[in-house]
């Protein structure tokens, strides 16, 4: 008999991770509990019922499996789910046809903009892995900024947009109690870009901060306008909350797995609370992370809501930096390879796309 070591240390023989993979997929694929009979007809060695029936209960005894009834079959425990996951780990590629569908989907034949961009990323996750497709956009405070303008609206009230390299476009009304033209304005704005362009909310507030302190500031009526601007602009803090995009929640509705009310009902009031989750998918895909793809069963999830569910995440860069996260949950009885790879490719489609922008 062969014996392999598995990714979390554990060693099963050839034979039962055969029979667990098998079980884990029919049940994936049918939702209902596997027989040993059904079993035994896809196993490579075509084994006898009695042995596999063997096995099965040895998986269980060793709580991979579980038998919901005295007569029926048996269904994966989390555990039984986690040691398929990571099987398949190394199969994370999407078809041809998927790819396709994906970039095309989030691109088409035009540029969208970022918020667009960021929107149909969504919609293709919840779409392609029939679940919840949630896409956590770039923190504002630690996104580059390209170009600052300023445009007047009436004596008191002026916009403010920002330009971040990503696409990334915000604008915010804020009031002023001098009455500043537009060709003060345009020259203010041509001041902030040639001094702050390139540099993040942050830096640019500590920055303006740090000039508001300098003597200079008081006799400098340019600079005092980029001040005011500036600082009221950002608000009285930069640290602006990211957007967060969730499609297909209404998918709950359809999914057998999630019959009960009142689980529906938690997870519906999780989805509608964007701040817990940007923490869940950055708790995901925190920088200890030893993969680009984070697969999250059941209990292994840390908000109470969620371990009835499975959480599959990955993250994408603008240049060298992680500056966003994405990912789905669904039924712990999802396409695990399936759903892997669409989170993957779309990650790295958006990746592209993003970075392209701002070179």
């Amino acid at each position: 008999m062969i014996y392999l070591m598995h990714a979390s240390g554990e060693i099963l023989d050839e034979r039962s991770r055969e029979i667990l993979n098998l079980v884990v997929r029919s049940h994936i694929s049918t939702g209902e509990p596997v027989g040993s009979r059904t079993v035994a007809k896809l196993t490579r060695e075509g084994l006898s019922a009695a042995t596999v029936r063997n096995i099965i209960s040895d998986l269980e005894d060793a709580g991979y499996l579980h038998q919901p009834h005295t007569s029926a079959g048996r269904v994966p425990t989390d555990r039984g789910y986690r040691f398929y996951v990571d099987e398949i780990l190394d199969q994370k590629r999407v078809s041809e046809s998927m790819a396709d569908a994906i970039s095309q989907g989030m691109l088409g034949d035009e540029f969208p903009s970022t918020d667009l961009l960021l929107s149909r990323a969504s919609q293709l996750l919840s779409s392609l892995s029939e679940s919840v497709g949630i896409v956590i956009s770039a923190n504002p405070a630690s996104e580059v900024i390209k170009h600052i303008e300023f445009v007047r609206l009436s004596e008191d009230r002026i916009l403010v947009i920002t330009a971040t390299r990503t696409g990334l476009v915000q604008d915010r009304v804020v009031r002023v109690n001098e009455n500043l033209t537009q060709d003060e304005l345009d020259r203010t704005t041509r001041y902030v870009n040639a001094n702050f362009s390139g540099l993040t909310l942050i830096a640019i507030r500590e920055e303006l901060l740090k000039r508001m302190k300098e003597e200079k500031a008081l006799y400098d009526r340019l600079l005092q306008n980029a001040i005011i601007l500036c600082e009221r602009g950002l608000g009285d803090s930069p640290e602006a909350p990211p957007e967060v995009y969730v499609e297909g929640a209404s998918r709950i509705f359809d999914n057998a797995d999630f019959a009960d009310t009142e689980r529906m009902r938690e997870l519906f009031r999780l989805f509608e609370e964007k701040s817990r989750l940007v923490n869940i998918l950055n708790e995901c895909v925190s920088p200890t992370r030893l993969s680009s793809v984070s697969v999250r069963i059941g209990a292994e999830n840390s908000v109470a809501g969620l371990r009835g569910c499975a959480v599959v995440t990955s993250y994408y860069n603008y240049g060298d930096h992680t500056v966003g996260s994405l990912g789905v949950v669904g039924s712990v009885r999802m396409e695990y390879a399936r759903t892997i790879g669409v989170v993957l490719y779309t990650a790295r489609v958006l990746e592209r796309a993003l970075n392209e922008r701002g070179s």
